[in-house]
C-alpha cells in the first residue's frame, strides 16, 4: 500500500532525526558548499553545477583517506570529513533522483 504524502512527511523526521543530531555538522558542510560555489560558480548564486566535478565517490574517497592519514583540514581550512559528507550527499541524491526516473 502507498503511503499518503501526510504520512511519509512525519515518517521522515529531518529535523529532530538530522539537524538537531548533526547541527556543527552540518553548518561545516554547508560551508564547504558554499566555497565550492566560489570556485566553480566565481562566486555567483549557490547553485550546484551538476556539470563540472562529477567524480563523487573518487572525491570523496579521497578526503576519507586523507583523515585516515590523519589530516584533519585540507589546504582550504575546511575538514576533510565536510568535504568527504557533502560528496556523500551529492551521491545519495544522484542515486535516489535516478531511481526516481
Amino acid at each position: 500500500m502507498m503511503r499518503s504524502e501526510a504520512a511519509l512527511r512525519k515518517a521522515t523526521p529531518l529535523f529532530t532525526g538530522v539537524r538537531k543530531y548533526f547541527p556543527d555538522a552540518l553548518e561545516a558542510v554547508a560551508r564547504v558548499s558554499l566555497e565550492g560555489n566560489k570556485q566553480h560558480q566565481n562566486g555567483e548564486e549557490l547553485t550546484w553545477d551538476r556539470t563540472k566535478s562529477m567524480d563523487q565517490y573518487d572525491a570523496a574517497d579521497r578526503h576519507l583517506n586523507d583523515r585516515a592519514k590523519g589530516i584533519e583540514f585540507d589546504t582550504d581550512g575546511h575538514r576533510h570529513m565536510a568535504k568527504a559528507s557533502w560528496r556523500c550527499l551529492a551521491a545519495l541524491q544522484l542515486e535516489i533522483e535516478a531511481d526516481r526516473e
